[in-house]
C-alpha cells in the first residue's frame, strides 16, 4: 500500500503568489501574475516582431549626406543590434517593465531625408546625442511630462499618422511603385509610364500583400517573415529571370560585428553649410519627435500590460523616461539613430510578458543578432520598401482615435498628416500642425484652451519656417 504525498503549501501564501527567489522578487514576476516561462516566451516573441529593424535601419540610413558620403550598411546593422541589445537590457533592469528598445522609425527617416541634406552623418549623429542629453535633463526635472501633457492629444496622434504616411511614401518611391515624371503636371506617376511591370516592383507588391495577409492573421513576426519570404522569392526569380541581383556571401552568414561607427560623431559643425538657427530647429524637432512618440508608446504599452493607473502613469515612469533619453545618446553615439521604445513590445505583452525579465531576454537576442548581420545584405531595396509601407500602414491606424467633428481639430491634423509626405519633411508637418492649431483656436474663441508651453513651441516653429530671411540677417 502506498501513501499519497500531498503537496505542501505555505500557510501564509496558500495561493502561491509569493515571489520565489531574489530574481523573482527583483523583477516582480510572481507579484504581477507571471512566470519565468511566460516571460521568456514574451521576450522571444517581442524580438521576433522587432528583428526587422536590424535589416531596415541600414536601408533607411543609406542616404548620402551633404558631402556625398554614406554609412556602411554592415556597420549600421551591427550598431543597430548592439544598441538595441544594450538599451533593452538596461531598460529591463532599471525599470522592470516589458518594453524593448531599438532605432526609432520616424527619427531615422527624419535624419535620412531631412537632416543629412544639410550636415554630414557624423554631425547628424552628434545632433542626436545633443537631443538625448536634452531629453535626459527634461525627464530628470519632470519637464518632459509637463510638456507632453501640454500638447493636444489630437496633434500627438496626427504626428504618428503623418510619419506613417511619410515612411510609406518613401517605400513606394524606393520600390519604383511611384516615380517622378520630371513634369509640372503630374509630378509623379505610377511606376514607369503608368506601368509597374518590372521585376523589383512586382516583388515589392507580392511582399507587401503577403505581409499584409500575415499581419491580418495576427502572425507573430509578420514583417520579418514577409522580408525573409520576399528575399527568397527574389533569389529564385533572379535565377530564372536574371535582373541584376547579387546574393553571394563573401564571408558566410555569420561574422564578427563591424563596430567601426561607434563614436563616429562630430560636434564641430560647419556653419557655412548650415546656420545656427537651422541646427537649433533640427534638435528641437528631434527632441519633440523623440519624447512625444516614446511617451505615447509607453503609455499605450503600460495600459495593454495592465500596469497603468487611471491617469496613465505606470511604475518607475521617471526612470523609464530618463533611460529612454539615454537611448538617444547611445543611438547617436553608435550612428544607429536614436534608440527608443518599440510599439512591437505589445506582441510580447500579448503573450503574457509583464516584467523586465522578458525585456532582458529580448535584449540578449539582439546582442546575439550582431553576429548575423551579413544576412541583412540579402534584402533588396524593393523587398525592404514593402516593410516600410507595412509599418506606415500600421502607424496610420492611430487616425481612428482622432475626432474630426470639430474643424479646429480637423485642419491642424490634416496639415500635420499631409505636409510631412508632400514636403518630404517631418519637421514641416509638425510645424504646420502646431502653428495652425494655435492660430485657428486662438482666433475662434478658444485662446484660453491653448497651453502656454504650446505658444512657446509654436513661436519656435514660426522662426523655423522663417529661418531663411532670419539667417540672411546674420550673414
Amino acid at each position: 500500500m502506498t501513501t499519497a504525498i500531498t503537496p505542501q503549501t505555505d500557510p501564509d501564501d496558500p495561493a502561491g503568489t509569493k515571489p520565489v527567489g531574489a530574481l523573482d522578487r527583483f523583477f516582480e514576476i510572481t507579484e504581477r501574475g507571471s512566470t519565468y516561462a511566460t516571460e521568456v516566451r514574451g521576450g522571444i516573441v517581442t524580438f521576433v516582431t522587432m528583428a526587422y529593424i536590424v535589416i531596415l535601419n541600414p536601408i533607411i540610413l543609406s542616404t548620402p549626406d551633404v558631402a556625398g558620403d554614406t554609412l556602411n550598411a554592415a556597420a549600421v546593422a551591427a550598431a543597430t543590434a548592439l544598441t538595441a541589445g544594450v538599451m533593452t537590457v538596461l531598460f529591463g533592469v532599471v525599470t522592470r517593465l516589458p518594453f524593448a528598445f531599438a532605432a526609432g522609425l520616424g527619427i531615422n527617416a527624419f535624419l535620412a531625408f531631412s537632416v543629412v541634406g544639410s550636415v554630414t552623418w557624423s554631425e547628424a549623429m552628434a545632433l542626436v546625442v545633443i537631443n538625448g542629453i536634452i531629453i535626459v535633463l527634461l525627464a530628470a526635472t519632470g519637464l518632459r511630462k509637463m510638456i507632453f501633457d501640454a500638447v493636444p492629444v489630437q496633434l500627438k496622434l496626427a504626428i504618428t499618422v503623418g510619419i506613417g504616411l511619410f515612411i510609406a511614401f518613401i517605400g513606394f518611391v524606393n520600390a519604383g511603385f511611384v516615380s517622378a515624371t520630371g513634369n509640372p503636371s503630374p509630378p509623379v506617376d505610377l511606376g514607369v509610364g503608368g506601368s509597374v511591370a518590372t521585376a523589383p516592383t512586382v516583388l515589392f507588391v507580392i511582399t507587401l500583400l503577403a505581409g499584409g495577409v500575415l499581419i491580418a492573421l495576427r502572425v507573430k513576426g509578420a514583417i520579418l517573415i514577409a522580408l525573409v519570404g520576399g528575399t527568397v522569392l527574389a533569389a529564385v526569380a533572379n535565377l530564372i529571370w536574371p535582373f541584376g541581383l547579387d546574393f553571394g556571401f563573401a564571408g558566410g552568414i555569420m561574422s564578427l560585428p563591424d563596430l567601426s561607427l561607434i563614436g563616429a560623431v562630430d560636434f564641430t559643425f560647419d556653419f557655412s553649410k548650415v546656420g545656427g538657427l537651422a541646427l537649433v530647429m533640427i534638435v528641437f524637432t528631434l527632441v519633440f519627435s523623440n519624447f512625444f512618440d516614446a511617451m505615447g508608446t509607453m503609455t499605450g504599452l503600460a495600459e495593454e500590460a495592465d500596469l497603468a493607473d487611471e491617469k496613465g502613469d505606470f511604475p518607475r515612469i521617471k526612470s523609464a523616461l530618463v533611460v529612454e533619453g539615454v537611448g538617444a545618446i547611445v543611438g547617436g553615439g553608435t550612428s544607429s539613430s536614436s534608440s527608443t521604445v518599440f510599439v512591437e513590445s505589445g506582441a510580447g505583452i500579448g503573450e503574457g510578458a509583464r516584467t523586465g525579465f522578458a525585456t532582458v531576454v529580448t535584449g540578449a537576442l539582439f546582442l546575439l543578432a550582431m553576429f548575423f548581420t551579413p544576412l541583412t545584405s540579402l534584402v533588396t531595396g524593393a523587398i525592404a520598401a514593402a516593410a516600410l509601407v507595412l509599418v506606415g500602414a500600421m502607424m496610420l491606424s492611430q487616425i481612428k482615435n482622432i475626432d474630426f467633428s470639430d474643424f479646429r481639430v480637423l485642419l491642424p491634423v490634416f496639415l500635420t498628416i499631409t505636409v510631412m509626405p508632400m514636403t518630404y519633411s517631418i519637421a514641416n508637418g509638425i510645424g504646420a500642425g502646431f502653428v495652425s492649431w494655435i492660430i485657428v483656436n486662438a482666433l475662434s474663441g478658444r485662446a484660453k484652451t491653448i497651453h502656454p508651453l504650446l505658444w512657446i513651441v509654436g513661436a519656435g516653429f514660426v522662426l523655423y519656417f522663417a529661418r531663411g530671411p532670419i539667417e540672411s540677417l546674420f550673414v
